[in-house]
């Protein structure tokens, strides 16, 4: 006989609003959709993105921005994940959010039009979905908030670095 799956098979909004950490790792309830939840929490990562960006002239300010979301994520990703039973569950966005914003941060002097800000987000959820190694790596061995949302900063790593390379060969 199967063990019936521990906590909460899909969250909604009750839940999310329970704690301000479960919104938080939900990506303001952008993980509460029913199919491809960390696509909306990367949607939701570019809108927030494309509205911070003016207010947030410097490079220190974009380093104090994701040092912070990073860290509070890492503890709001760990607490909703143990409240709902699986340590990386899907309605978690929090970390394809963080995610994004280091991605079209990094990527806007040479991605800067709405058109390259969405290849940039392609490029993100492709690696982030395919999870090739070391991605993959990270995200089967470290099961806690840290590894939930570092797994997907590799993955930022790894699209900025294809981003680059594709940059390099179109302007020549």
């Amino acid at each position: 006989m199967s063990a019936k799956p521990r906590g909460i098979v899909r969250p909604d909004w009750k839940f999310a609003l329970s704690n301000p950490a479960h919104l938080l790792a939900l990506g303001f309830g952008s993980g509460l959709a029913w199919v491809v939840p960390g696509t909306f929490g990367t949607l939701f990562g570019w809108l927030t993105y494309v509205w911070m960006a003016p207010h947030l002239p410097s490079a220190s300010h974009w380093l104090v921005v994701l040092a912070l979301a990073f860290a509070v994520g890492c503890v709001c990703c760990h607490l909703t994940g143990r409240a709902l039973g699986v340590a990386d569950h899907g309605s978690i966005v929090w970390d394809e959010v963080v995610a994004i914003w280091l991605v079209l941060w990094v990527a806007a002097p040479v991605y800067s039009t709405p058109l390259q800000q969405l290849g940039c987000v392609v490029v993100f959820r492709f690696f982030d979905m395919v999870k090739p190694q070391p991605i993959r790596w990270f995200d089967q061995r470290w099961k806690n908030g840290f590894g939930v949302m570092w797994d997907d900063i590799v993955a930022a790593l790894i699209s900025l670095f294809f981003l680059s390379l594709v940059a390099r060969w179109m302007f020549r």
